[in-house]
């Protein structure tokens, strides 16, 4: 579906212009428009979608056309990730429209059915063909901007591409695929010449201890790294890169998540010893259940840890959990914190974006 050749268009931007990037914001409006505000956008500012800004969030729809107006006003470009891929329903064959339909409905959410209920179509009926004409001709302007995006835009100093880019062939004999569907891209030992900045996969699955949310920095690969896990972690955030205004300038970021914020009142040294259970690699074997927290040992590891019963996905001795850690940060009274969970034993919190355990008390603004 994905092996074409991928769209690469050529971009100049005036160095004087204050430049972000924001990777897999995956219909998450509210995010979006509370990191933008975060780092003051505006005037003449431009923004770097990096690819997944639709899909498995709430509002494809609106983000889309959200997207699309920050482009037709020119204080915006978008890449097009994975996700965002959906113009290519348009060129299926028939027998490649039943696995579409086998996909949505697996995932009843999405840009297909949020147009579709504001079109009055059922997705999931027999006649998907039909169903598609109708929604080409009621989202025309949208279909058209997904149609022309491309998979990686180039600059005289950087390459945007949402997953990654094979540094041993020139960018314009790429696919689509290997440019928006590069999983674990750091781990691959790819180097460049100019930087590549990417999304696509989340930054914490590269961290075995600790849940990491910021974006990573492999400067002698020229690399960055910047999915912070919106929608995807409970306790993810989206990350706003702002390039350096000239070569000799350094990034900065802006992150946002809409967690509470509330001070802590003591200190606490940090654990010695932790891991993080994660998507892709979170089967568990529960070893006693509680209504609170379960005792759990991690299948491949053996490593065991007190579990958020709730975070387990089913009831039974062996089960897959949602992300979780029982890392505790080492904090110092007066730091500010996100708290993401209360829980009977304590706080699950977020400081400068590494998310951990507290187990003093808190002064919630």
């Amino acid at each position: 579906m994905f092996d074409y050749p991928a769209r690469i268009e050529q971009l100049h931007i005036d160095p004087a212009r204050r430049v972000l990037v924001i990777a897999d914001v995956h219909g998450n409006l509210p995010y979006l428009r509370g990191v933008l505000e975060k780092a003051a956008f505006g005037g003449d500012d431009l923004v770097i979608f990096d690819g997944d800004f639709l899909e498995k969030g709430e509002q494809s729809l609106e983000t889309l056309r959200f997207v699309m107006a920050l482009c037709a006003e020119g204080r915006a470009k978008a890449v097009c990730g994975n996700c965002d891929d959906w113009a290519g329903i348009f060129r299926m064959s028939p027998a490649a429209d039943r696995h579409v339909q086998g996909f949505l409905a697996h995932r009843p959410k999405g840009l297909i059915w949020e147009m579709c209920r504001a079109a009055g179509l059922d997705p999931l009926a027999e006649d998907f063909a039909a169903c598609k004409a109708a929604l080409r001709e009621a989202f025309g302007a949208e279909w058209a901007f997904l149609a022309q995006l491309p998979h990686a835009v180039e600059t005289p100093d950087y390459i945007f591409a949402h997953a990654g880019v094979h540094a041993d062939k020139p960018l314009a004999a790429h696919t689509a695929a290997e440019l928006f569907k590069y999983d674990s891209f750091l781990t691959h030992g790819e180097r460049f010449d100019k930087w590549v900045i990417v999304g696509h996969w989340p930054v914490m699955l590269y961290h075995e201890n600790v849940v990491d949310a910021n974006p990573i920095f492999e400067r002698e690969r020229r690399i960055v790294s910047i999915d912070g896990g919106c929608v995807l972690k409970d306790d993810g955030q989206l990350n706003a890169l702002v390039l350096p205004r000239g070569r000799d300038g350094d990034f900065s970021v802006v992150s946002y998540d809409p967690f509470p914020t509330a001070r802590v009142l003591r200190d606490q040294a940090g654990g010695k010893r932790s891991y993080y259970i994660r998507w892709g690699d979170s089967d568990v074997r529960v070893l006693r259940r509680g209504d609170e927290f379960s005792l759990c040992r991690h299948l491949r590891t053996g490593y065991e840890m007190e579990i958020l019963t709730k975070y387990l996905f089913t009831d039974g001795e062996i089960t897959g959990c949602n992300d979780c850690t029982d890392y505790v940060l080492p904090l110092r009274a007066g730091d500010t914190v996100r708290v993401v969970e209360r829980t009977s034993r304590g706080y699950f919190v977020k400081h400068d974006g590494i998310s951990g355990w507290y187990f003093g008390e808190l002064e919630e603004d």
